[in-house]
């Protein structure tokens, strides 16, 4: 891995279990419900300055990746809802790179997204903590992706949150916050 790869892939980049326990679900859950906690933690104390540093040069800044974490995850919370209500539903992409750029991202401090996401993952946990093996084999339609099972999506969400925790986690220890 390159260096730029590392800063931006700090915990590695996502693979896929296609052959997932009930054991390693059960962390994936686990992983997602404490998402929240370690993002509060991990940018605890930093000053207005701070929150608008990058974590990497062309990076995101701190603040931006804190409302990136809410977007991401509010739109897996609804696929996740989509595909266990409707037969391989066709799921729609965003732009996650304009929508950090949208005012919202810049002006609203990151404790609002901060208290929602703490809101969302009470809720995503108790649905996940549900569900059965045949729910979790259920899939949605990504443009992107193909078919992809709740199996493959429990495990991408949480490595996405302990990805950004660590982006911001990394950033302090090089910056020595």
């Amino acid at each position: 891995m390159t260096a730029l790869d590392t800063l931006k892939y700090p915990i590695g980049r996502f693979k896929s279990n296609q052959e997932l326990t009930s054991a390693e679900r059960n962390t994936c859950i686990e992983e997602i419900e404490a998402c929240p906690a370690l993002l509060k933690a991990a940018v605890q104390g930093l000053s207005a300055e701070q929150l608008q540093t990058p974590y990497r040069e062309g990076g995101w800044t701190v603040q931006q990746l804190v409302h990136h974490v809410f977007d991401s995850h509010v739109n897996a919370y609804i696929r996740f809802r989509l595909a266990l209500t409707e037969t391989n539903p066709r799921i729609t992409a965003y732009k996650e790179a304009e929508w950090a750029k949208l005012s919202d991202s810049e002006l609203v401090p990151a404790s609002v997204s901060l208290a929602l996401v703490e809101g969302l993952h009470l809720r995503w946990g108790v649905m996940l903590n549900s569900m059965s093996d045949n729910d979790f084999a259920r899939a949605l339609d990504h443009p992107d992706n193909g078919l992809m099972t709740l199996n493959t999506m429990v495990q991408l969400y949480a490595w996405h949150g302990k990805h950004h925790v660590r982006h911001i986690t990394a950033l302090r220890e090089r910056m020595g916050w």
